[in-house]
């Protein structure tokens, strides 16, 4: 490998995570760069750590994560080694295994040196540090005017502590300890002169976390790995899981499933999906909720933790600085120094207008897929001020719908998912003014109370639930009424705040599929003008369509391709019938996930596709994130037709197709009515049959329709 090649693969990046805590480093291992480091409840507690050979940074041989996510593994080599007392030791002598995995709030690392040469090679291995405790914003490029006071560091024998006191009087600290003394130790770095007999080796553990500790070591060491492991393969064990051929596909499956594992974090309110790293290694309304909605045939489980998490957390009272309203969801929330001190308003941030409507959808949906109306009654004094806020926004609206407009300088311009300044605007490029209201939020509305009325219906409230029936008629009536556009047959993306319609064809209108508003011919125009050229020529559909006049693939809104947003338009497809339009998406982030190391980030570029050339990525993309990794189940459930009702066992599979990648999948150990099953999709001929795999369960009914 040249110099070049090795300094190229040498910056990509891997993560690790657990619970509150994440790391962020280069493929040697080093964390050096802007947006790198170990980060601990919205602060990097380390912002260097990097490994040194004889005065020069190690050779990558290679580096991967574990099938699992829970271990970074770089095999490294030396460069040439200058004297000291004896003959110079050429490159590639000298192996270095560099192993490390997080668990319970620390860092644990075992580098592994081999000497595979005839002689002893000395050497000076340096391991440097250094903490900025900087806030995850100050780490996005917020600029403070004040910081607080970064202490002089308090060197042991065999440890250095590294603090911070925070303008808000909380001391964060960073511990470095090693398992044997170093030969030399400063704030900065540790040194370890070693003599390496001929094929021998020598191991070094090493710890980092908010306190010393005990003495780091090989037990230490395996029985925290040990442990790291077991609480994984707890969380994969959960939910039914997807077998194909051993192929990429499978891979790319496995892969989006562990990444959902790593980025869930355990709350006393169950497990929730964080949303990516590294910007937004924290619980997000929207994120959770879709990815809770991608994932809801598999594992309920996740949406349970969800919901349950967000009525805790729910807004009791108004807050401009918040944008916060008794009702309303939770957009995002923080822990940081900045949260705290309100520098930013995101210690509990309520700038969303679609997380609310959004959770109620999945209330709905997640009673539907298992039938435990236990968890709805325990959460029902939450679901109705929910959508007494909805309810609310409708009737003194603007328009008479759900719209947004920023409370506060501080914050979010726009509030729907495409929240960039710019992603809400006219034909001629100008932008919409406030209050915005956005097509796809209407369409949230509307299945809320679809699935609230349903709801109603099964907790014995007939009066209330023939009320939100009703309401979800009128406003259906009035969302066709005012956002169709006749002459484009497409949706208006948004109403401004004089009720103008934004003339723009943007992929807001797929989602608005996938609330099942649209009536069954409109839906067809959208379709067709989705799966065309100006949407569909990228690795996915873009955001918004190439002939638009702020069209630019490089945006972040703009036209780039977001596979979760992909993933719902091409539900809303399937969901009037084109199961094949949902299979050709599915194939389409397939093969755009052969380019990301089988994973799919946050976003990447809507250039036009073109035979032998990769897609091209959005550099600062989050990767991974939970709702991409979320994409490829709801893509499959859309492709297979599969819908679940727990509460009468019944599964029922309609129409069913398979991407061109697979002739044939198993679904293991679904669980539907207090039972499991294995059912098998395989092509035969022109058609995909489905079937119960082995003997069926008494309690489950599964209904195909051919």
């Amino acid at each position: 490998m040249s110099d070049t090649a090795e300094r190229q693969a040498a910056r990509a990046l891997f993560s690790l995570k657990d619970n509150a805590q994440f790391l962020v480093a280069d493929a040697v291992g080093n964390c050096d760069g802007p947006s790198e480091g170990l980060f601990r409840d919205d602060t990097r507690v380390l912002s260097r750590f990097a490994l040194v050979l004889g005065g020069n940074a190690p050779s990558l041989l290679s580096s991967g994560l574990s099938h699992d996510n829970v271990y970074f593994r770089a095999h490294l080599t030396n460069r040439p080694l200058p004297q000291l007392g004896g003959p110079a030791t050429p490159k590639g002598v000298v192996h270095v295994e560099r192993a490390r995995f997080l668990w319970e709030m620390r860092l644990h690392e075992r580098l592994t040196l081999t000497n595979y040469g005839h002689a002893k090679v000395p050497l000076v291995l340096r391991i440097e540090f250094g903490a900025d405790f900087a806030d995850i914003f100050e780490v996005r490029g917020h600029r403070r005017e004040r910081r607080g006071i970064s202490r002089e560091p308090e060197v042991g024998r065999d440890h250095v502590a590294l603090r911070y006191e925070g303008l808000d009087g909380i001391v964060r600290a960073t511990v470095l300890a090693f398992s044997q003394p170093p030969d030399a130790l400063s704030g900065q770095a540790a040194e370890f002169t070693l003599l390496l007999d001929a094929h021998a080796r020598q191991v070094l553990f090493v710890e980092v976390g908010p306190d010393r500790g005990e003495p780091p070591g090989r037990a230490r060491y395996r029985a925290a790995a040990a442990c790291a492991r077991r609480a994984m393969r707890a969380k994969r064990r959960r939910g039914a899981s997807i077998r194909t051929a051993p192929d990429p596909f499978r891979v790319w499956l496995e892969k989006s499933r562990a990444d959902i594992d790593l980025l869930t974090t355990e709350l006393p309110t169950g497990p929730y999906p964080c949303a990516g790293i590294p910007w937004f290694a924290v619980p997000f309304g929207r994120d959770g909720i879709i990815t809770a909605l991608e994932v809801l045939w598999l594992d309920p489980g996740l949406a349970r933790g969800v919901l349950r998490f967000l009525a805790a957390t729910q807004a009791t009272a108004d807050s401009a600085f918040q944008d916060a309203a008794p009702g309303k969801i939770l957009h995002e929330t923080r822990n940081g120094e900045m949260a705290m001190l309100g520098e930013v308003p995101f210690r509990q941030y309520y700038g969303s207008v679609d997380s609310t409507p959004l959770f109620l959808m999945l209330a709905g949906a997640y009673a539907h897929r298992t039938g435990d109306m236990a968890l709805i009654d325990e959460l029902w004094p939450s679901i109705l001020a929910a959508m007494a806020w909805v309810d609310h926004e409708i009737e003194t609206g603007a328009q008479r719908f759900i719209g947004y407009a920023k409370a506060r300088p501080s914050g979010l311009s726009n509030q729907g998912w495409k929240d960039s300044e710019d992603s809400v605007f006219h034909v001629d490029g100008t932008l919409a003014t406030g209050p915005v209201a956005l097509v796809e939020v209407q369409g949230y509305a509307y299945a809320a109370r679809r699935a609230l009325s349903w709801l109603a219906e099964r907790r014995g409230e007939r009066d209330l639930a023939q009320l939100w029936r009703l309401q979800a008629r009128t406003l259906r009536a009035e969302v066709e009424r005012r956002f169709w556009l006749p002459d484009e047959r497409f949706y208006a993306v948004a109403l401004d705040g004089e009720g103008r319609p934004c003339r723009v064809r943007t992929s807001n209108a797929g989602q608005l599929l996938f609330t099942g508003l649209p009536s069954q011919r409109r839906a067809e125009l959208v379709i067709e003008q989705l799966l065309g050229a100006p949407f569909a020529d990228s690795w996915g559909l873009r955001t918004v369509a190439s002939d638009q006049v702020r069209f630019n693939p490089m945006s972040y809104h703009n036209g780039s391709v977001w596979p979760h947003d992909t993933a719902l338009c091409a539900a809303g497809m399937a969901h009037y019938g084109d199961k094949r339009a949902a299979a050709r998406m599915l194939s389409l982030l397939f093969r755009a996930s052969t380019h990301f190391d089988m994973r799919l980030p946050e976003l990447y570029c809507g250039f036009q596709r073109r035979t032998g050339e990769p897609p091209v990525g959005y550099p600062v993309a989050c990767l991974p994130q939970a709702w991409s990794s979320g994409a490829v189940f709801m893509l499959l459930a859309a492709c297979l037709g599969l819908t679940i009702d727990g509460g009468n066992g019944v599964i029922h599979v309609d129409r069913p197709e398979l991407p061109v990648e697979l002739n044939r999948l198993v679904v293991e150990r679904l669980e539907v009515a207090d039972a499991t099953v294995d059912i098998v999709f395989e092509r035969v001929g022109e058609r995909v049959t489905a079937a119960p795999l082995g003997k069926r369960p008494e309690a489950v009914e599964i209904v195909v329709r051919a």
